[in-house]
């Protein structure tokens, strides 16, 4: 074997840095020399370098975290390396601060049984548990309790995922034309920061009678129902422009501005709505604004949960439970629950006979009170010369009440249920079980479910100066069909003391119809339809140029109206 066959051993050069601690600049590469480096102690040792549970470079025993004389914090032969390391004061760029406590994560549950279940009582039992499932399905978002008992009740009849669906998307209530112009885009966000004092209102007439309720329902309870029956009456709805009385007043320059109190009412009640919805605008030559509405249109139907979380499907395949259904199904209820709880023996009249009325029906009339109502809008701080400006409302009552030598009016409505179990049921107990034992819980129910209708109706009653609300709870006779209902109950409330329940704010419904007038005063002549947007918070006004093609929009409503209203009255 020749040398050059054996292994071979060189000691590596060494650097020594005589001027001080560290590396020597001759050494060091060009393209390192400028960066700065941690400085350090000679009594630093090698080992600090790995570690890593113990990142501020202090020395930890058992001795310390027992106490004792070594856990004292004097300098001594224990620990002595806890004293301030040289460059400790300099910038630390390549300090390193774990700022979590990692000591009690644990891939194995190594707790004991009772700690355990302290630890699910915490958390809600049995939300522990759904909890676990939502991490396997992938979701984030673990140990969330729900925020009402209701929404644990749809979690556990629905799942997870029913509960998380995406939002609807919506069709408008009326066809957009392609010539129409967006004037104004108003967020209700804005709606709801309006304000604006109760106006006085005065009574300017009233027209039509009403029947006296009948008592006797005021003691129907689950256990003592009673039938609803289909009883053949005519109501008169006509629109704000159609009214002869409010045609006569346009006239007599008695207002400003002409509404209904179903109009009114939904632009009180705007900021609470869900569902698409319109309002015709008509300026005249004189200055005169009409707000009206479309005959057929969502007006003249009652909705079902619409300010549910899962609000009733929409969708093209037609089910007794479907939202176009439902919404036929509670409009037929409150028309004949309003006409089957009054005496219709025992009649009030109002100062003049019902305008709507002709030799043919007058004696089909259903029991309806028109009371026209005037309402100032005119600014408190406004000046003397300026013009005031009044609206006039049609509203009405639908049935008198007696008290002893007292008389006064009630607005009557239903609110009815139709499946539980199903979809858009919002988390409802079933009424023929809690109507009686859980009223309350029942009410905060339809609050949450019905924000929107619940809002109107009491507004409605306020507008009439009516002083009771009449509200009666009907539901199917048989969950699986919509021909046959029940009364399980009536409630009586003071229109305000309902509206202070609802935590609606009187002040801001007028604040939105004192802006809207404000707006409407300012346009120039011709016709506006003011639409809320299908799908998001929004409130549009647009001109239209000819108002034919509102016209071809109402055909088509009354034809689909007639139709749905035929089908319920066969059923």
């Amino acid at each position: 074997m020749t040398d050059s066959s054996k292994p071979q051993f060189v000691l590596p050069s060494i650097n020594d840095n005589e001027g001080g601690w560290g590396p020597s600049n001759d050494v060091i590469p060009q393209q390192f020399r400028e960066i700065p480096y941690t400085p350090y102690s000679k009594s630093d040792k090698l080992g600090r370098v790995a570690d890593w549970t113990n990142p501020d470079g202090q020395k930890q025993d058992n001795n310390q975290t027992t106490g004792g004389r070594q856990g004292r914090t004097g300098f001594n032969r224990f620990n002595r390396e806890q004293h301030q390391a040289y460059g400790a004061s300099f910038a630390t760029a390549f300090a390193y601060f774990h700022g979590e406590d990692e000591s009690s994560f644990s891939v194995v549950d190594n707790r004991s049984s009772g700690t355990k279940k302290q630890a699910l009582k915490a958390v809600g039992g049995n939300n522990a548990r759904t909890s676990r499932t939502q991490t396997k399905q992938g979701y984030r978002t673990v140990n969330q309790r729900p925020t009402t008992r209701y929404q644990q009740q749809a979690r556990r009849r629905y799942g997870y995922k029913d509960y998380e669906k995406p939002q609807r998307v919506r069709n408008a209530s009326i066809n957009i034309g392609a010539d129409w112009k967006v004037l104004d885009e108003i967020e209700f966000s804005r709606l709801s920061k309006l304000n604006f004092n109760i106006p006085q209102a005065t009574n300017v007439a009233s027209y039509g009678f009403v029947n006296v309720y009948d008592k006797a329902y005021d003691r129907i309870n689950t256990k003592n129902e009673k039938m609803l029956t289909h009883i053949e009456r005519v109501k008169y709805d006509s629109t704000t422009s159609e009214d002869p009385v409010i045609q006569q007043f346009i006239q007599e320059n008695k207002a400003t501005v002409f509404a209904t109190d179903a109009v009114l009412s939904l632009l009180m009640c705007a900021t609470r709505t869900v569902y698409p919805w319109d309002v015709v605008v008509k300026k005249q030559a004189d200055g005169k604004v009409i707000l009206d509405k479309r005959p057929g249109g969502v007006f003249d139907f009652v909705t079902v949960n619409e300010n549910s979380y899962d609000p009733p499907a929409d969708s093209d395949k037609e089910t007794i439970n479907s939202w176009s259904a439902l919404c036929n199904e509670a409009t037929y209820i409150n028309q004949n629950f309003s006409r089957q709880v009054v005496d219709s023996k025992a009649v009030e009249n109002f100062e003049k006979a019902n305008p709507f009325a002709t030799s043919e029906t007058e004696g089909e009339l259903a029991s309806c009170g028109y009371r026209y109502r005037s309402f100032d809008l005119t600014n408190p701080d406004a000046a003397e010369d300026e013009e005031k400006i009044e609206i006039i409302v049609r509203t009405e009552v639908d049935a008198a009440i007696k008290t002893g030598n007292k008389s006064g009016y009630a607005t009557i409505r239903a609110l009815n249920e139709f499946d539980p179990t199903a979809q858009g049921a919002g988390g409802a107990l079933p009424w023929k079980k809690s109507l009686d034992s859980q009223r309350g819980a029942v009410v905060a129910t339809e609050m949450r479910n019905n924000a929107a209708k619940l809002a109107r109706w009491a507004v409605q009653a306020i507008l009439a100066d009516a002083e009771q609300l009449k509200l009666g709870y009907v539901a199917r006779y048989n969950p699986k069909e919509n021909s046959r209902h029940v009364i399980l109950g009536t409630q009586a409330y003071k229109p305000r003391d309902f509206a202070a329940q609802m935590n609606l704010s009187l002040t801001n419904g007028w604040g939105i119809v004192k802006a809207v007038v404000d707006m409407c005063l300012q346009l120039p002549e011709g016709t506006y339809i003011m639409m809320k947007d299908p799908n998001r918070p929004i409130l549009r006004i647009y001109h239209v140029p000819f108002e034919e093609d509102l016209e071809e929009d109402e055909e088509e409503y009354d034809e689909e109206g007639e139709e749905e209203v035929e089908e319920a009255e066969q059923n």
